[in-house]
């Protein structure tokens, strides 16, 4: 597989001049035919440049961050303006984020599928994980009115006369529910994103209030999915609405099912064969839509058993085991999560306004997504796999930070790169230390599984009777 030149720079070559190598070597075929206003200052590549430096920046502020991004850039002979200002970059972004972003999403997902065929796809299939998230906002009015949740007001119960011990721990009471109920009203942005399990990059994501349906935003990137993509997620992801929707467009999903699913088995008019269930709401049926026809996997998980559907009926196509390892590869989105909000320093967002609260969130995302594909252009495939995330943002951050500094020998960034790997060190499990844990998710639990009944059965017949006699 070919990869770029890792071969070391000239002492002449500047940080700021291999970051414009790099940034050119990504963004450069991408058409940028867009037309700002005819007295901008801007062209559209050194927006889109500026942009992805700001969010490489480590620095605390936002225009502190700009302002290095503008440094690095100049140095970096990109075209940029003279004196902009922050209000004039984040009116622009917020004008032509949505474009830019579509364009450069396309790029990086072209890059993914030419440079690394071996990785792209898993058992014939491109495999997506799904999950959601939230990130903290700064409690000012806008973010509030756009991202704080609604909820209605409750009318206070009128409690008799107690003692004053019972007062007391009543008042303690009060008074941890007004908190964990301020901590649940502070604006915070949902985030619900696609994952590519095989090169562990971010694919497609969607934004909104916290109180947004993570399978909404999911059912919106389904028209831009891959035509062989293979969805993979948890027990949020479930519903008749959204798999009917996912199969109707070609895609396949496996997914892991609950005590909040119930399944039918039974339901076909012929012999079946082992592990074939059925999803096929009350609703569904009164409405004169069809089963789902699906296919139970049971996989000793951790705990508990992890009970996996999957739409792929066939065996042949998609064996037990394989259906096994593409939901554990779905952890992989977790870990990205970490290292986004953690690593990265994106947990909790700094802008005022929400419309640049979404700016910043979206340039992060694309930025973050530009600096691991890059690196794993850099590296061997088998090394790609022991990619520090720390370190690649490390070596971006050094090189923003001296960019006027010549290279040295083992100094540029390519060199930081292909030292930017995980330690041999194997870390001890680490499931049984006591930690202090705010939350306890309970155990998902096995699905509710019933044999059909015979006005079932009846009903059923006129949609699986034609599928039984193709598929028996």
């Amino acid at each position: 597989m070919p990869h770029r030149d890792t071969s070391l720079p000239t002492p002449s070559d500047t940080a700021a001049q291999e970051l414009s190598a790099v940034l050119l070597d990504l963004l450069g075929p991408v058409d940028w035919s867009i037309r700002f206003r005819k007295h901008c200052g801007w062209a559209v590549p050194g927006l889109v440049a500026v942009a992805l430096l700001w969010a490489w920046s480590s620095k605390q502020t936002l225009k502190e961050r700009l302002a290095q991004a503008l440094r690095c850039a100049r140095f970096g002979q990109l075209l940029v303006p003279l004196a902009p200002s922050y209000q004039a970059f984040l009116k622009l972004l917020v004008r032509w984020t949505k474009e830019l972003r579509a364009r450069l999403q396309r790029r990086f997902q072209h890059l993914m599928e030419t440079e690394f065929p071996d990785s792209f796809r898993l058992h014939r299939y491109v495999v997506l994980a799904a999950d959601g998230s939230k990130l903290r906002l700064a409690r000012t009015l806008s973010n509030e009115k756009r991202y704080s949740p609604t909820k209605a007001r409750r009318k206070r119960k009128k409690h008799r006369p107690t003692s004053r011990a019972q007062r007391r721990a009543r008042s303690r009471q009060a008074q941890a529910r007004q908190a964990r109920a301020k901590k649940a009203d502070s604006p915070q942005m949902a985030l619900t994103l696609l994952h590519h399990v095989g090169l562990r990059l971010p694919w497609d994501w969607r934004w909104g209030p916290s109180a947004t349906d993570e399978r909404q935003h999911l059912r919106e990137m389904i028209p831009n999915l891959p035509a062989d993509a293979l969805v993979t997620a948890d027990c949020g992801f479930v519903g008749y609405d959204f798999w009917s929707e996912l199969l109707q467009s070609g895609r396949q999903f496996v997914i892991r099912v609950g005590g909040n699913v119930r399944l039918l088995k039974g339901l076909g008019v012929v012999r079946e064969s082992q592990g074939v269930v059925y999803l096929w709401p009350d609703q569904a049926a009164k409405r004169r839509q069809p089963p789902l026809r699906l296919r139970l996997v049971v996989v000793q998980g951790g705990r508990q058993p992890w009970y996996l559907v999957t739409s792929v009926l066939g065996p042949g196509r998609l064996t037990d085991r394989a259906v096994a390892e593409i939901y554990r590869r779905r952890w992989r989105i977790e870990l990205f999560f970490r290292h986004f909000k953690q690593t990265y320093g994106r947990a909790k967002l700094r802008s005022q306004k929400a419309e640049h609260a979404e700016c910043e969130a979206e340039w992060s995302l694309m930025g973050l997504w530009a600096v691991l594909l890059q690196a794993q252009r850099q590296l061997p495939r088998p090394e790609s796999e022991r990619l520090s995330v720390a370190g690649v943002l490390s070596a971006f951050g050094r090189a923003i930070d001296e960019p006027t500094c010549c290279l040295e020998e083992g100094q540029s960034l390519a060199a930081r790169l292909e030292r930017a790997l995980l330690d041999p060190y194997r870390r001890r499990n680490k499931t049984s230390r006591n930690y202090p844990r705010k939350k306890y998710e309970p155990l998902a639990g096995a699905p509710k599984i019933r044999p059909a009944t015979k006005e079932q059965r009846q009903q059923a017949k006129e949609w699986l009777q034609p599928v039984e006699r193709l598929t028996a």
